[in-house]
């Protein structure tokens, strides 16, 4: 190879390298880009947020006990499989401390990826079995359009409706169904 040859950088440092404003994930082996959420998705995934930060998070009028994180750079292969959830939480007896850095190394016990038109078919039909893939236990899918939340659980390495459907008024869960 000659010094004129330039090596082409890894994905993950591509992925490093992105301009502000463009949020990027690994996803099979593919580096995907995306401008920063509209208003809609970024409302939804705060507020949703900010109800489970409380009862789980902090244990205000609920279990407690868990990390509770908005848009973790998760790597379920360290540099080649990146995701970039909405919001992601992990049980604080599997991950007792939080990560000093921003590459985290434990699958997350639950995830939350809010859907908009660009990202619905990348999160249902690739994040969603990937995440089973790597053992997540729990995933919602919040639609903010619709407002509606779709919660799901792992089981035998596939996916079960938890609860069919949620509803959000205001972007804040009311009610759920099933």
């Amino acid at each position: 190879m000659s010094t004129a040859t330039a090596r082409k950088p890894r994905l993950y440092d591509q992925l490093c390298a992105l301009p502000e404003g463009l949020r990027g994930e690994i996803i099979n082996g593919q580096l995907r880009t995306q401008p920063r959420p509209a208003w809609p998705h970024a409302l939804a995934s705060s507020r949703l947020g900010s109800d489970i930060e409380g009862p789980y998070g902090r244990g205000r009028g609920g279990p407690g006990g868990w990390w509770i994180i908005d848009e973790p750079e998760i790597h379920f292969l360290l540099d080649t499989e990146v995701e970039v959830p909405d919001i992601a939480g992990w049980r604080r007896e599997r991950m007792p401390e939080p990560p000093q850095g921003h590459k985290i190394l434990v699958v997350p016990d639950w995830i939350c990826e809010v859907l908009s038109p660009s990202t619905k078919s990348t999160n249902r039909e690739e994040k969603m079995p990937l995440y089973a893939r790597f053992g997540v236990q729990y995933a919602w899918l919040l639609d903010p359009a619709i407002r509606t939340l779709e919660a799901y659980m792992l089981s035998g390495g596939k996916w079960g409706a938890a609860s069919t459907r949620c509803v959000f008024e205001e972007y804040s869960l009311t009610f759920c169904e099933g």
